[in-house]
């Protein structure tokens, strides 16, 4: 039979793990109201870029978003401060995930030829789109005149991206599977093509009956972006 003392001593360490395993009534307080902070954020967030894709940043303001998503409008400066700082999250959001979504592509298709590997990532780009369309209508919105968001936007998430993707469409010409030309050029009306279509999802669906809503239409549009961007097939090696 163990010793009482020995005994006593395992009972007394156990005691003390699960006291400090389990939480306080503070602190399960603190993370459930962490967890609210966080929805609140999200919410936010969601019905700023909806707003703002709408109606553009001067036309929207943070009592329409707080009503958009539901809650009071003081906890938009408490969460955000200002109307600027909100719409540059909201933005870094979207363009952060959107960049996230093209890398993935690019990594999961690395191994195949570059044809393959850029129509992967204009179809990527595509169902992108379609899944937020703000994406687009935010750039529509700040690119109608010069201001700082836009600048931000340029420097912090498309330059970064478009400079990568100007190499792969250069690659591509050298290959003969792009038309010659400007590579920034091609690859820019390839990008409105893809996005631009999406962003028109409404007015599509009613003046020329395309359901942009349909992956049937999204994998047409891809392919068709592909057979008249990308034409020709990789040169025989001599």
């Amino acid at each position: 039979m163990r010793n009482p003392a020995i005994l006593g001593g395992i009972l007394s360490l156990a005691v003390r793990k699960l006291a400090q395993s389990a939480p306080t009534a503070s602190e399960k307080s603190g993370r459930k109201q962490q967890q609210r902070s966080i929805v609140t954020q999200q919410k936010l967030l969601e019905a700023a870029l909806e707003a703002f894709s709408e109606n553009g940043f001067k036309g929207t303001s943070t009592r329409d978003i707080a009503e958009r998503a539901g809650v009071h409008h003081p906890l938009i400066t408490y969460h955000f401060k200002n109307k600027d700082q909100l719409w540059q999250a909201a933005a870094d959001q979207v363009f952060r995930d959107f960049r996230r979504s093209l890398a993935a592509s690019l990594e999961k298709h690395r191994h195949e030829c570059p044809k393959q590997r850029f129509a992967s990532l204009i179809r990527a780009y595509v169902y992108y789109a379609r899944s937020q369309p703000a994406l687009h209508k935010v750039m529509v919105q700040e690119a109608s005149y010069p201001n700082p968001r836009l600048d931000w936007l340029i420097e912090t998430h498309l330059k970064p991206f478009f400079q990568a993707t100007f190499e792969l469409i250069e690659e591509l010409q050298a290959l003969g599977i792009a038309p010659p030309g400007n590579p920034r050029l091609l690859f820019n009306m390839i990008r409105l093509v893809s996005g631009g279509l999406l962003a028109l999802g409404n007015e599509l669906r009613k003046s020329s009956d395309i359901d942009t809503d349909d992956d049937e239409t999204l994998d047409e549009i891809a392919n068709m972006i592909v057979a008249v961007f990308l034409p020709g097939e990789a040169k025989a090696p001599a």
